[in-house]
């Protein structure tokens, strides 16, 4: 039967396979050396050095794999598009280019010109070798958040709530921790291993964003575990057992949240129930609003765009800002409404096929990941190039493709373990 699935999905050739290789190993050197970077407060060249050469093994393994073939004409044609706009909003950078910018946007800044390479993803071959190594990379990267928390331990168990350091770890580390909420929504073809690694981060992952009151992951960690569960339940064949447990577990969870003690007294949500109802964003999007024109919102003040916001920042050194943590006004600040409509083009359609006209779970999980993007688009920038983000377009590139959509269950588990064939 495995040779069946890859008849109709075309074998990897070995130059391919190592492209795979550099691609992944040059994205994991990248992001890992990015996210110590930023936070360890060391300057040392040698992290600029793993950084160049990542991008060098990216860049060759992207070439080899890129190939303009579509499995829809539709998304041909918006895709296009939409690279075309990115394209226009890129050479903006000619206008900075010299070392100190390049050092500073392209070392070390998944948010700045990095991430307009992050859709030219979906042009890779949709095959499951891929996914398979893919996968492995996720936990690679899991296992790396593990090692930067034991790092950064006395940070993230500052007895200030508060810390604006401790936070910030939080978020920057988040760029390791997220990917595994994939491996979470595609439960059923891991091995019990993988999946309670993928678990055990995210929940650790949770706990340290609930303790430092990040709402925007919080919600974001809560949607795996959510849309995990419900996959599985509905794949159990015990789903009357698991509906019990879950209800007797939720209703044990809120008397003891609210009855044997007082939330607000607890260290570890405390702060987060007194900054519950807290509004930080009201000021920065009012500030964004008014200081947008007609043509900013439409076209977007380009890739290095800023917007009027003083006070707002302790220490600020400008009153402009480049960057809003509102996901969809920071596109729209880059590329205006064309860019978020763009997408929201080639996005929902994606939703829709894999969701609804698919037979497996794992398209259905790509559909969930790709809605889930847009609706994170609100509390956090979800854009960038990072392994979040990429793995947005590697699941478009799923759900628009009819015959991974149409594949089976069984046939998805031997396609992505072939070794189970022979067991």
């Amino acid at each position: 039967m495995i040779k069946e699935i890859f008849n109709n999905l075309p074998d990897f050739s070995e130059k391919e396979e190592r492209a795979i290789s550099f691609f992944l190993f040059g994205l994991a050197i990248y992001s890992i050396t990015v996210a110590f970077f930023t936070e360890s407060r060391l300057v040392i060249i040698v992290f600029q050095l793993l950084q160049l050469a990542s991008l060098a093994l990216m860049l060759f393994g992207a070439i080899t794999l890129i190939k303009f073939k579509f499995d829809n004409f539709y998304l041909s044609i918006v895709y296009t598009v939409y690279l075309l706009w990115l394209f226009v909003i890129f050479t903006g950078i000619f206008k900075y280019l010299d070392y100190s910018y390049f050092k500073s946007s392209f070392l070390g800044a998944p948010y700045g010109p990095m991430l307009y390479f992050s859709p030219l993803v979906l042009l890779f071959p949709r095959k499951f070798l891929f996914y398979r190594k893919l996968f492995t990379f996720i936990i690679i990267f899991g296992i790396f958040y593990l090692l930067f928390n034991a790092f950064f331990i006395k940070d993230l168990l500052n007895s200030n709530t508060s810390s604006k350091r401790s936070q910030t770890i939080v978020e920057t580390l988040s760029s390791l921790s997220l990917p595994c909420g994939f491996i979470i929504l595609t439960s059923v073809y891991h091995t019990k291993k993988r999946f309670l690694t993928a678990l055990g981060i995210v929940i650790i992952a949770l706990v340290f964003a609930i303790i430092r009151a990040r709402r925007g992951l919080i919600l974001m960690y809560s949607e795996f575990l959510f849309f995990g569960y419900l996959f599985y339940f509905f794949k159990s064949k015990s789903r009357i057992i698991i509906l019990y447990f879950t209800l007797l577990l939720t209703l044990l969870g809120f008397l003891y949240a609210f009855q044997l003690y007082k939330p607000t007294d607890n260290k570890i949500f405390g702060f987060l129930l007194e900054k519950g109802d807290e509004d930080t964003r009201t000021g920065i999007e009012l500030y964004f609003y008014d200081d947008m024109k007609s043509k900013d919102w439409i076209v977007g003040r380009g890739i290095e765009g800023q917007y009027f916001c003083p006070d707002i920042e302790e220490d600020q050194v400008t009153n402009y800002r480049k960057n809003i943590e509102t996901g969809y006004l920071q596109t729209i600040l880059k590329g205006g409404l064309i860019s978020l409509g763009l997408f929201l083009l080639i996005a929902l359609p994606a939703v829709i096929k894999g969701v609804f006209f698919s037979k497996n779970i794992f398209s259905k999980a790509a559909g969930i990941w790709v809605l889930l993007s847009i609706i994170n688009s609100y509390p956090t920038i979800v854009n960038g190039f990072t392994l979040e983000y990429l793995l947005v377009w590697f699941s478009i590139g799923i759900c628009y493709s009819s015959k991974i959509r149409q594949m089976s269950e069984l046939d998805i588990l031997m396609a992505i373990y072939p070794e189970i064939e022979n067991e």
